[in-house]
């Protein structure tokens, strides 16, 4: 597998972005879709990269600078007929690799609460992601989850759902499920504060 940089310009990525944005609008609302298209991803501050073999497209995945000190994973994606070969995990390396290199101390992304999701939450609880609030301008939504890593270097984070007691385990599934109950319970949107601003 070959990890490179991409000016999106290439009808294989052109083709896979399509497909990622119609599966997004497929599961969930119009108001929770927030994967980008191609003229979402042709902006400075994101750095887009394919995963290639014998060339054959594998997947993608995006790096967005927030601030300099914190990022933003988006569009993650696998080519179906290469699910479940480590496409993603090798992407997610990568990426995870380049924003420690840039010096941010923080990693963050935003995924879907639905089961289809599963997959992906599981693969970043794994690497050390953990459960977190709405960041940059996302707002607080039950189709929606929110997860961060910090720091990008040391020990890995504890993979263990904060919605629940330091005794009681909870795989990525339960915990978003308990996430999301208490999202829809909250009338105000208040579960967690907005955070402030990061200093470059």
């Amino acid at each position: 597998m070959h990890i490179k940089l991409d000016d999106l310009s290439g009808p294989e990525i052109r083709e896979l972005l399509e497909e990622h944005l119609a599966t997004m609008r497929s599961q969930s609302p119009p108001e929770s879709v927030h994967a980008l298209p191609v003229e979402g991803l042709r902006k400075p501050e994101i750095t887009f990269w394919t995963a290639w073999d014998d060339g054959e497209l594998l997947g993608c995945g995006a790096l967005k600078e927030l601030n300099s000190q914190h990022g933003e994973i988006k569009s993650m994606r696998t080519a179906t007929r290469h699910l479940r070969k480590g496409v993603a995990a090798a992407l997610l390396g990568h990426i995870l690799g380049e924003a420690a290199r840039r010096g941010y101390r923080r990693l963050s992304l935003e995924t879907g609460s639905m089961d289809a999701f599963e997959p992906a939450r599981q693969l970043y609880v794994r690497t050390g992601f953990a459960f977190c609030g709405p960041f940059a301008d996302y707002v607080e939504d039950p189709n929606s989850v929110f997860m961060t890593k910090e720091p990008l270097t040391g020990e890995r984070r504890s993979e263990r759902c904060p919605l629940y007691a330091e005794t009681e385990p909870a795989s990525a599934g339960e915990c978003v499920r308990a996430f999301v109950s208490l999202i829809r319970a909250d009338g105000e949107g208040s579960l967690f504060p907005r955070e402030p601003a990061l200093r470059g």
